[in-house]
């Protein structure tokens, strides 16, 4: 296999777990419903969105699947957890 191809594995692994790292935080704001979720930032995932969403537009433009992949998984996570806090607060 050639380094490229190992790379790829890697970004796969990588995007794998930093992407599902979200779930924990989303099955917690899921079990306090409908509670408010004070303790959530909107400002912190707000902006962080921003950024998965400008890497998911890298990674469409350097046709590289790992990043296209991960931070599309990783924008509907936590757009799920704006969304939550937008409406419960």
């Amino acid at each position: 296999m050639e380094n490229s191809g190992k790379f790829e594995i890697l970004g796969f692994f990588a995007g794998l777990l930093t992407t599902f790292s979200f779930i924990p935080q989303i099955i917690s704001i899921w079990r306090m419903a409908p509670e408010p979720v004070e303790d959530i930032s909107l400002l912190t995932y707000v902006i962080f969105n921003i950024g998965i969403a400008g890497w998911l537009i890298y990674g469409i433009k350097i046709k590289k699947i790992p990043v296209i992949v991960w931070n599309a998984v990783a924008l509907f996570l936590t757009a799920s957890i704006i969304g939550y806090k937008i409406i419960y607060g």
